[in-house]
């Protein structure tokens, strides 16, 4: 396959993510949103890797675990407020100010 293909489905799936994370009103939505993003990058990075000859699947795999590590602590962090507030709605968590 072309280059051109994996970077078209790379920036759609950008496009989505940054859509996901600018509309919607739900934690975890923007949590998946920035999944979503970090996904695209690692299509890139996998991408430019094998047609330059670098390393972009190590790359990758470190995008990966920052990844899983993002989840875990956003989650945990989700959790906590639906907790306190019975609601992850994000335009209501105002206890985050100041």
């Amino acid at each position: 396959m072309l280059l051109n293909q994996f970077l078209l489905l790379a920036a759609i799936l950008f496009a989505i993510g940054v859509y996901g994370v600018l509309v919607r009103r739900n934690g975890v939505l923007v949590l998946m949103s920035i999944e979503l993003i970090l996904n695209s990058v690692n299509i890139n990075l996998v991408a430019f890797g094998t047609k330059n000859g670098l390393g972009g699947q190590v790359f990758a795999l470190f995008v990966i675990a920052v990844a899983a590590a993002e989840v875990g602590v956003g989650l945990a962090i989700l959790l906590l407020i639906y907790r306190n507030s019975q609601s992850i709605d994000i335009d209501q968590l105002d206890e985050l100010k100041g």
